[in-house]
């Protein structure tokens, strides 16, 4: 095994910032992660896959094992739809563009999210009305104890909005290598209602859409709201959108009239964390090399060469606003590794 030393792990995150890894090992098999994680030399281990759901702090005192699985394969087919198994190191992006090419449905509305297919369950990754757990059949991960194999179903992974068994009580348990996901054939469910889809299909002249053309709309939205990594570092969406009970939402609804919200098939209300950040006056804010995105205050960024500390400290002091402003609290969507 090539294990590197002192590696920068800047191009291994996408908010691009500038943290060491004491030592370094791309995994491409399951019996070679099995292998690193029986290595006695190095106690301590740190898992990274595509690095778009978290923000390094500080330098990481430890064997970085980058999860780098590949292969994507049908494993189960009737007329009506297809179950495939997705590898961990997958780009998720183009997983979903893999599906689209052969009509198969169900990825549409994740287009374009960053990211590999094993960190999707861990996160239960969701966009405009579709979360994971939607096409989820189970997934199969390394226990890292014992290396071995242990597979999960979708009750296994007690999903949760952007909440899983894998960030809760099976925490840095497991190492996901693979994922299995249920697609349709025919007949495919298309879901327009949510954020400005119907809008942009429109706008495309779009009558009777397809899952391509529904992934058209998704990519078209998300890249006008939401900056490209590669050309300026970010994680996406930095905060969960909080949900409150009725009780608080009507005395919000109240002093807020015409802020947005959605209402929960629980009864509960989700109101965009977006919102509540632009109304306390950060979005396009810019503090040194940390700032929050133009278009979207809900994307914090790394203008160039901002520390993961600086981003937390803004992350810090825009949750504090919105406690203030509103009552509310937002949470991290990111994991913050410090």
């Amino acid at each position: 095994m090539n294990i590197l030393q002192n590696v920068s792990l800047r191009p291994y995150n996408t908010f691009g910032i500038a943290v060491k890894a004491k030592a370094f090992l791309s995994v491409t098999t399951p019996l070679q992660l099995q292998k690193a994680l029986r290595l006695e030399a190095y106690a301590e281990r740190f898992i990274i896959s595509g690095g778009s759901n978290m923000l390094l702090t500080k330098d990481v005192d430890a064997l970085v094992l980058h999860i780098a699985l590949k292969g994507i394969s049908i494993v189960e087919e009737t007329d009506e739809a297809v179950i495939i198994k997705a590898m961990a190191g997958e780009n998720w992006h183009e997983l979903v563009q893999w599906s689209l090419a052969r009509n198969y449905g169900g990825l549409e509305n994740l287009s374009l999210i960053p990211g590999n297919t094993g960190t999707a369950p861990i996160q239960n990754i969701g966009a405009y009305g579709v979360e994971l757990k939607d096409i989820f059949v189970g997934c199969e991960a390394m226990e890292v104890k014992t290396q071995e194999l242990v597979e999960f179903s979708k009750e296994d992974c007690k999903f949760g909005y952007r909440d899983s068994i894998f960030k809760n009580e099976a925490k840095d348990r497991y190492i996901i290598t693979s994922v299995l996901l249920k697609l349709t054939k025919k007949d495919h469910k298309l879901l327009t209602f949510y954020g400005a889809i119907e809008t942009e299909l429109k706008d495309m002249g779009v009558v009777n859409p397809t899952i391509q053309n529904i992934s058209d709309a998704v990519i078209s939205i998300r890249q006008r709201k939401l900056p490209n990594p590669k050309e300026i570092g970010n994680s996406g969406s930095f905060f969960k959108n909080p949900v409150i009970s009725k009780k608080v939402f009507v005395q919000f609804q109240k002093e807020h009239p015409n802020a947005p919200f959605y209402e929960l098939p629980d009864g509960q209300f989700k109101i965009p964390a977006g919102w509540l950040i632009e109304q306390c006056g950060f979005k396009g804010k810019r503090f040194g090399d940390a700032g929050v995105h133009k278009n979207q205050a809900l994307v914090l960024v790394n203008y160039g060469d901002a520390s993961g500390m600086e981003i937390w400290e803004l992350a810090m002091k825009i949750k504090s606003s919105v406690k203030t402003s509103f009552g509310i609290d937002i949470q991290p969507e990111v994991n913050i590794i410090n």
